[in-house]
C-alpha cells in the first residue's frame, strides 16, 4: 500500500495520520492551549501538557470541571484528571480519560527547571 498523503484534506486521511504518528511527533499532539491569563503573562497560545498541570475541560460531560493531570498518554493523546472518575458495574472506580484537545492549561507546574527556561523564567 503506498504512503498517505500527509497534507490531505480528507478527515479519514487525516485521522489515519494522527492514529499513526511516529513516536518523535506525538509530543507536538500533546499541547494544549493555555488561559488567557498565561498567554498574556508567557506570550504563547500552547504548551506542553504535563503531570502536575491544572487544566478545565472545555468539552463533553464534565464541562467546567477543573483538576490536576494525574498521568497522560500520549499514544492515545488523552489525559486523566483528578476527580473524573466514573463508577463501573462491578463496584470499582475508575478513570476517565479526556482528549488533550479538550483542555485548557489555568495553572502551570514550574517544577521543571527547563520548562521555566523554555517559558523565560529561568
Amino acid at each position: 500500500m503506498a504512503a498517505k498523503n500527509p497534507l490531505s484534506k480528507k478527515p479519514s486521511i487525516q485521522r489515519y495520520m494522527l492514529y499513526n504518528a511516529p513516536k518523535h511527533v506525538l509530543p507536538k499532539l500533546m499541547h494544549v492551549h493555555l488561559s488567557p491569563e498565561l498567554r498574556s503573562k508567557h506570550g504563547r497560545r500552547s504548551i506542553s501538557l504535563r503531570v502536575g498541570d491544572t487544566v478545565k475541560v472545555m468539552r463533553g460531560e464534565f464541562k467546567g470541571v477543573q483538576g490536576k493531570v494525574k498521568s497522560v498518554n500520549s499514544s492515545k493523546r488523552v489525559a486523566f484528571v483528578e476527580g473524573l472518575t466514573r463508577k463501573r458495574a462491578d463496584g470499582r472506580v475508575v478513570d476517565i480519560p479526556v482528549n488533550v484537545s479538550n483542555l485548557m492549561v489555568v495553572a502551570l507546574n514550574l517544577d521543571d527547571k527547563y520548562r521555566k527556561e523554555k517559558l523565560g523564567e529561568g
